[in-house]
């Protein structure tokens, strides 16, 4: 081949590429377009968020798994997921899973009781695996679509779907709706909830610091991905089938 041919086919190539290169970012940026038109307002939230973690949330967390040993943050961990597995029965149930919904009540009964309190899981070594429902899926099992991406201050990812979603398990948590307890102490065992998720959380968010190049985009994508896969039970069909 001349010299004049080999440069034709290398302006070729390049060109080539630079074309699928340009396709691709105008696919992204009509789907990033798509499913998060509110990015410039999430990506604010999202900066106070990790603007409040870092200096607040994280510090207490670190804190917090520093001065309990091992064994205390499992049974405090167990003790709220114990509570949530009455809702999470009754998700299942209004998703038409009546022997998941038996499964999770049941939880709560063996755990309350032999587990004490739900302090020591007893139920899952009997074989009642732990399931996680909560009503942003069953609303998505009804057939309500995503809506945009939101990033909600202080709770982070979610989408319109989900908020509605959120805004009911609040209304019909125990903790937060008994009247047994004063506000001083709502406020301080949700204060312990949400230290104590943050705390098992420790390692997972060093690890997306250290692989994500934009963490945003990262929790964004990951976030999105994995509430249709809860939706569909682990076996959500091909995007295309649902277009």
């Amino acid at each position: 081949m001349s010299q004049l041919g080999l440069r034709f086919l290398k302006s070729v190539m390049l060109l080539s590429v630079l074309t699928m290169t340009a396709c691709a970012s105008i696919q992204q940026t009509e789907r990033v377009a798509t499913i998060d038109p509110f990015e410039r307002v999430n990506r604010a939230v999202f900066s106070f968020n990790e603007t409040a973690d870092q200096y607040v949330i994280k510090p207490i967390a670190e804190g917090y798994k520093f001065v309990l040993p091992e064994f205390v943050r499992t049974g405090v961990t167990n003790f709220f997921s114990n509570i949530n597995d009455v809702l999470i029965g009754a998700n299942n149930l209004l998703q038409g899973k009546p022997a998941n919904a038996v499964s999770d009540i049941g939880r709560f009964f063996i755990n309350s009781t032999v587990g004490i309190l739900g302090l020591f899981d007893v139920a899952t070594d009997m074989g009642l695996d732990k399931n996680r429902e909560d009503f942003g899926q069953t609303l998505g099992v009804w057939g309500f679509s995503d809506g945009p991406y939101m990033v909600l201050p202080l709770f982070g990812a979610s989408n319109v779907r989900d908020t509605v979603g959120f805004v009911v398990d609040v209304k019909t948590d125990f903790i937060t709706n008994t009247n047994q307890l004063s506000a001083d102490e709502k406020i301080a065992i949700d204060s312990l909830r949400i230290i104590n998720r943050r705390a098992n959380l420790l390692d997972a968010g060093q690890l997306i610091e250290d692989a994500a190049f934009d963490k945003y985009s990262f929790l964004r994508d990951s976030y999105l991905q994995r509430r249709r896969n809860q939706i569909y039970d682990g076996y959500p069909p091909p995007l295309k089938d649902l277009e």
